[in-house]
Protein backbone atom coordinates (compact mmCIF):
# COMPACT_ATOMS: atom_id res chain seq x y z
CA UNK A 1 0.00 0.00 0.00
CA UNK A 2 1.56 3.32 -1.02
CA UNK A 3 1.67 6.64 1.08
CA UNK A 4 -1.10 8.14 -1.25
CA UNK A 5 -3.03 6.37 -3.73
CA UNK A 6 -4.87 8.38 -6.63
CA UNK A 7 -7.36 6.32 -8.40
CA UNK A 8 -9.24 7.59 -11.90
CA UNK A 9 -9.16 11.46 -10.16
CA UNK A 10 -11.22 13.78 -12.25
CA UNK A 11 -11.44 17.39 -12.23
CA UNK A 12 -13.72 19.57 -14.53
CA UNK A 13 -13.97 24.08 -14.80
CA UNK A 14 -16.97 24.01 -16.84
CA UNK A 15 -16.59 22.81 -20.03
CA UNK A 16 -12.94 22.38 -19.45
CA UNK A 17 -11.79 19.09 -17.87
CA UNK A 18 -8.60 19.83 -16.11
CA UNK A 19 -7.81 16.25 -14.68
CA UNK A 20 -8.98 13.10 -16.51
CA UNK A 21 -9.15 10.04 -14.53
CA UNK A 22 -5.62 10.43 -13.26
CA UNK A 23 -4.35 7.44 -11.48
CA UNK A 24 -0.75 6.48 -9.39
CA UNK A 25 0.59 5.24 -6.03
CA UNK A 26 3.20 7.45 -4.18
CA UNK A 27 5.86 5.10 -2.18
CA UNK A 28 7.43 5.93 1.56
CA UNK A 29 10.34 7.77 1.31
CA UNK A 30 10.30 8.87 -2.30
CA UNK A 31 10.59 12.07 -4.49
CA UNK A 32 7.36 11.60 -6.68
CA UNK A 33 7.33 13.99 -9.99
CA UNK A 34 4.41 15.03 -11.59
CA UNK A 35 5.77 16.16 -14.86
CA UNK A 36 3.88 17.86 -17.60
CA UNK A 37 3.57 21.76 -19.77
CA UNK A 38 1.78 24.19 -18.08
CA UNK A 39 -1.95 23.51 -18.03
CA UNK A 40 -1.96 19.76 -17.93
CA UNK A 41 -3.81 19.49 -14.40
CA UNK A 42 -0.51 19.11 -12.08
CA UNK A 43 -1.37 21.57 -10.20
CA UNK A 44 -5.42 20.54 -9.77
CA UNK A 45 -4.19 17.22 -9.05
CA UNK A 46 -2.28 17.36 -6.27
CA UNK A 47 -4.65 20.71 -4.53
CA UNK A 48 -7.02 17.86 -4.44
CA UNK A 49 -4.33 15.08 -3.35
CA UNK A 50 -3.84 18.11 -0.46
CA UNK A 51 -7.70 18.72 0.33
CA UNK A 52 -7.59 22.07 -1.12
CA UNK A 53 -9.44 21.34 -3.95
CA UNK A 54 -12.54 18.86 -4.25
CA UNK A 55 -12.79 16.47 -6.90
CA UNK A 56 -15.97 15.65 -9.23
CA UNK A 57 -14.99 12.19 -8.75
CA UNK A 58 -12.19 9.20 -7.83
CA UNK A 59 -10.96 7.96 -4.81
CA UNK A 60 -7.71 9.82 -3.21
CA UNK A 61 -5.88 8.00 -0.04
CA UNK A 62 -2.94 10.03 1.90
CA UNK A 63 -1.78 8.15 4.58
CA UNK A 64 -5.13 6.25 5.18
CA UNK A 65 -6.66 9.26 5.01
CA UNK A 66 -9.18 11.10 2.96
CA UNK A 67 -8.70 14.66 1.93
CA UNK A 68 -12.64 15.24 1.91
CA UNK A 69 -13.25 13.70 5.26
CA UNK A 70 -10.44 14.34 7.30
CA UNK A 71 -9.18 17.40 5.28
CA UNK A 72 -7.64 19.12 8.91
CA UNK A 73 -5.55 15.97 9.55
CA UNK A 74 -4.31 15.80 5.84
CA UNK A 75 -3.29 19.36 6.63
CA UNK A 76 -1.56 18.81 9.76
CA UNK A 77 -0.05 15.66 8.32
CA UNK A 78 0.49 17.33 4.27
CA UNK A 79 3.03 20.34 3.93
CA UNK A 80 1.70 22.68 0.70
CA UNK A 81 4.30 24.90 -1.16
CA UNK A 82 1.86 25.77 -4.30
CA UNK A 83 3.07 27.89 -7.29
CA UNK A 84 3.54 31.48 -6.88
CA UNK A 85 3.92 31.31 -3.16
CA UNK A 86 3.49 35.06 -1.86
CA UNK A 87 4.25 36.64 1.57
CA UNK A 88 3.73 40.17 2.60
CA UNK A 89 6.25 42.36 1.41
CA UNK A 90 7.72 43.37 4.90
CA UNK A 91 7.00 40.37 6.88
CA UNK A 92 10.27 39.14 8.10
CA UNK A 93 11.43 35.73 7.84
CA UNK A 94 10.79 35.19 12.07
CA UNK A 95 7.08 36.80 11.79
CA UNK A 96 6.64 34.55 8.58
CA UNK A 97 7.35 31.30 10.54
CA UNK A 98 5.47 32.45 13.80
CA UNK A 99 2.50 32.91 12.00
CA UNK A 100 2.70 29.32 10.26
CA UNK A 101 3.93 27.51 13.13
CA UNK A 102 0.77 28.51 15.02
CA UNK A 103 -1.62 26.78 12.48
CA UNK A 104 -0.07 23.60 13.60
CA UNK A 105 -0.62 21.56 17.02
CA UNK A 106 2.45 20.19 17.08
CA UNK A 107 4.94 22.53 14.74
CA UNK A 108 8.83 21.79 14.27
CA UNK A 109 11.35 23.82 15.67
CA UNK A 110 11.19 26.83 13.67
CA UNK A 111 14.59 28.13 14.65
CA UNK A 112 16.47 24.68 13.63
CA UNK A 113 14.34 24.79 10.57
CA UNK A 114 16.01 28.22 9.25
CA UNK A 115 19.39 26.71 9.98
CA UNK A 116 18.71 23.21 8.25
CA UNK A 117 17.54 25.80 4.89
CA UNK A 118 20.46 28.36 5.32
CA UNK A 119 18.24 31.11 6.86
CA UNK A 120 18.74 31.59 10.01
CA UNK A 121 21.22 34.91 9.05
CA UNK A 122 17.54 36.05 7.29
CA UNK A 123 15.43 36.06 10.35
CA UNK A 124 14.85 39.30 10.61
CA UNK A 125 15.04 39.97 6.94
CA UNK A 126 11.53 40.98 5.31
CA UNK A 127 10.42 38.76 2.83
CA UNK A 128 10.78 41.76 -0.24
CA UNK A 129 14.69 41.62 0.60
CA UNK A 130 15.48 38.07 0.22
CA UNK A 131 16.60 36.51 -3.20
CA UNK A 132 14.80 34.57 -5.37
CA UNK A 133 16.35 31.56 -4.04
CA UNK A 134 16.09 32.54 -0.13
CA UNK A 135 12.26 33.05 -0.89
CA UNK A 136 11.91 29.64 -2.45
CA UNK A 137 13.90 27.94 0.86
CA UNK A 138 11.39 30.56 3.32
CA UNK A 139 8.36 28.35 1.06
CA UNK A 140 9.78 24.90 1.60
CA UNK A 141 10.14 26.25 5.12
CA UNK A 142 6.84 26.85 5.33
CA UNK A 143 5.57 23.68 3.78
CA UNK A 144 7.98 22.02 6.97
CA UNK A 145 6.86 23.88 9.38
CA UNK A 146 4.31 21.44 10.70
CA UNK A 147 6.67 18.70 10.92
CA UNK A 148 4.74 17.06 7.65
CA UNK A 149 5.28 13.33 6.62
CA UNK A 150 4.59 14.37 3.42
CA UNK A 151 5.61 17.63 1.08
CA UNK A 152 3.99 18.84 -2.26
CA UNK A 153 6.19 21.43 -3.69
CA UNK A 154 4.65 23.09 -7.19
CA UNK A 155 6.85 24.11 -9.53
CA UNK A 156 9.58 25.06 -7.04
CA UNK A 157 12.44 26.75 -9.18
CA UNK A 158 10.26 28.38 -11.70
CA UNK A 159 12.29 31.65 -12.16
CA UNK A 160 15.80 30.90 -10.10
CA UNK A 161 18.91 31.42 -11.96
CA UNK A 162 20.87 27.99 -12.55
CA UNK A 163 22.72 28.40 -9.46
CA UNK A 164 19.53 29.05 -7.29
CA UNK A 165 18.02 25.70 -9.09
CA UNK A 166 21.09 23.81 -7.98
CA UNK A 167 20.72 25.09 -4.68
CA UNK A 168 17.23 24.36 -4.17
CA UNK A 169 17.42 20.91 -5.77
CA UNK A 170 19.85 20.02 -3.25
CA UNK A 171 17.68 21.54 -0.68
CA UNK A 172 14.88 18.68 -2.05
CA UNK A 173 17.11 15.71 -1.61
CA UNK A 174 18.03 16.79 1.96
CA UNK A 175 14.91 17.15 3.26
CA UNK A 176 13.65 13.66 1.50
CA UNK A 177 16.82 12.21 3.36
CA UNK A 178 15.71 13.72 6.69
CA UNK A 179 11.99 11.26 6.01
CA UNK A 180 9.99 13.50 4.07
CA UNK A 181 8.19 12.00 1.06
CA UNK A 182 8.25 14.67 -1.75
CA UNK A 183 5.53 15.08 -4.83
CA UNK A 184 7.65 17.30 -6.77
CA UNK A 185 5.46 19.50 -9.98
CA UNK A 186 7.65 20.52 -12.38
CA UNK A 187 8.09 20.72 -16.15
CA UNK A 188 11.42 21.19 -16.32
CA UNK A 189 13.53 18.08 -17.62
CA UNK A 190 16.82 18.21 -15.88
CA UNK A 191 15.06 18.95 -12.64
CA UNK A 192 12.67 15.60 -12.80
CA UNK A 193 16.12 13.77 -14.18
CA UNK A 194 17.73 14.88 -11.27
CA UNK A 195 15.70 14.41 -8.03
CA UNK A 196 12.62 12.24 -8.90
CA UNK A 197 12.71 8.60 -8.23
CA UNK A 198 9.73 8.19 -10.30
CA UNK A 199 7.28 10.25 -12.72
CA UNK A 200 4.09 10.94 -13.50
CA UNK A 201 4.06 12.20 -17.48
CA UNK A 202 0.89 14.28 -17.48
CA UNK A 203 -0.66 15.63 -20.77
CA UNK A 204 -4.52 16.97 -21.48
CA UNK A 205 -5.41 15.74 -17.52
CA UNK A 206 -4.10 12.25 -18.38
CA UNK A 207 -1.30 9.97 -17.19
CA UNK A 208 0.68 9.18 -20.48
CA UNK A 209 2.98 7.14 -18.82
CA UNK A 210 4.58 6.32 -15.55
CA UNK A 211 8.12 5.24 -14.26
CA UNK A 212 11.41 5.59 -13.43
CA UNK A 213 13.41 8.82 -15.61
CA UNK A 214 15.57 5.81 -16.70
CA UNK A 215 12.44 3.75 -17.83
CA UNK A 216 11.31 6.51 -20.08
CA UNK A 217 13.86 7.38 -21.55
CA UNK A 218 14.60 3.47 -22.70
CA UNK A 219 11.42 3.83 -24.38
CA UNK A 220 13.11 6.54 -26.79
CA UNK A 221 16.25 5.00 -26.60
CA UNK A 222 15.75 3.06 -29.85
CA UNK A 223 17.17 5.32 -31.62
CA UNK A 224 20.67 7.22 -31.43
CA UNK A 225 22.43 10.84 -33.16
CA UNK A 226 25.91 11.02 -33.83
CA UNK A 227 26.89 14.87 -34.41
CA UNK A 228 30.09 15.73 -35.71
CA UNK A 229 31.76 18.66 -37.78
CA UNK A 230 33.33 16.98 -41.07
CA UNK A 231 36.81 18.24 -41.75
CA UNK A 232 36.12 17.96 -45.05
CA UNK A 233 32.24 17.56 -46.96
CA UNK A 234 31.01 14.45 -47.22
CA UNK A 235 28.92 13.05 -50.04
CA UNK A 236 25.54 12.37 -47.74
CA UNK A 237 24.51 9.00 -49.60
CA UNK A 238 27.22 7.68 -48.07
CA UNK A 239 25.65 7.87 -44.64
CA UNK A 240 22.39 7.61 -45.89
CA UNK A 241 22.73 4.34 -47.45
CA UNK A 242 24.00 2.55 -44.28
CA UNK A 243 21.64 -0.12 -42.48
CA UNK A 244 21.91 1.15 -39.31
CA UNK A 245 20.87 5.40 -40.37
CA UNK A 246 17.56 6.38 -40.48
CA UNK A 247 18.34 10.17 -41.40
CA UNK A 248 20.96 13.16 -41.99
CA UNK A 249 20.41 16.49 -41.32
CA UNK A 250 22.81 19.60 -41.49
CA UNK A 251 22.83 22.08 -39.12
CA UNK A 252 25.20 24.95 -40.23
CA UNK A 253 28.76 22.96 -40.19
CA UNK A 254 27.47 20.05 -38.16
CA UNK A 255 26.49 17.24 -39.42
CA UNK A 256 23.81 14.62 -37.63
CA UNK A 257 23.35 11.20 -37.94
CA UNK A 258 20.11 9.91 -36.66
CA UNK A 259 20.05 5.70 -36.68
CA UNK A 260 19.81 2.26 -34.59
CA UNK A 261 22.65 -0.55 -33.64
CA UNK A 262 26.20 0.29 -33.70
CA UNK A 263 25.80 3.57 -35.62
CA UNK A 264 29.00 5.13 -34.08
CA UNK A 265 31.09 2.56 -35.90
CA UNK A 266 29.26 2.60 -39.06
CA UNK A 267 29.44 6.50 -39.31
CA UNK A 268 33.58 6.56 -38.34
CA UNK A 269 34.03 3.94 -40.63
CA UNK A 270 32.65 5.70 -43.76
CA UNK A 271 34.49 8.61 -43.09
CA UNK A 272 37.60 7.03 -42.22
CA UNK A 273 37.89 5.49 -45.98
CA UNK A 274 36.67 8.91 -47.20
CA UNK A 275 39.84 10.43 -45.03
CA UNK A 276 37.04 12.58 -43.27
CA UNK A 277 37.78 13.80 -39.51
CA UNK A 278 34.94 14.51 -37.55
CA UNK A 279 35.85 16.85 -35.46
CA UNK A 280 33.72 17.80 -32.13
CA UNK A 281 32.19 14.07 -32.81
CA UNK A 282 29.79 13.61 -30.01
CA UNK A 283 27.45 10.46 -29.26
CA UNK A 284 23.64 12.08 -28.47
CA UNK A 285 21.74 9.25 -26.51
CA UNK A 286 17.64 9.48 -25.46
CA UNK A 287 16.67 12.20 -23.16
CA UNK A 288 14.01 12.55 -21.03
CA UNK A 289 12.76 15.45 -23.64
CA UNK A 290 12.94 12.76 -26.05
CA UNK A 291 11.44 10.25 -24.02
CA UNK A 292 8.12 12.71 -23.58
CA UNK A 293 7.42 13.93 -27.39
CA UNK A 294 7.80 9.86 -28.52
CA UNK A 295 4.95 9.47 -25.29
CA UNK A 296 2.85 12.70 -26.03
CA UNK A 297 3.74 13.71 -29.76
CA UNK A 298 4.57 17.14 -27.89
CA UNK A 299 7.52 19.09 -27.08
CA UNK A 300 8.16 20.49 -23.61
CA UNK A 301 8.44 24.27 -23.70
Amino acid sequence: MGIIEVTNLHKRYGNTVAVDDVSFVVEAGEIFGILGPNGAGKTTTVECVSGLRTPDRGGISVLGLDPRRDRAEVRERVGVQLQGHQLPDKQTVAEAMDLYRSFYRAPADGARLLEMLGLAEKRHTQYRKLSGGQQQRLSVALALVGGPTVAVLDELTTGLDPQARRDTWDLVEEVRDSGVTIVLVTHFMDEAERLCDRLALIDSGRVVALDTPAGLVARAAAEQRVRFRPSTPVVERLLTDLPEVTGVQRHGQQVVVTGTGNLLQAVTSVLTQQRVIAQELRVEQASLDDAFVTLTRKKLS
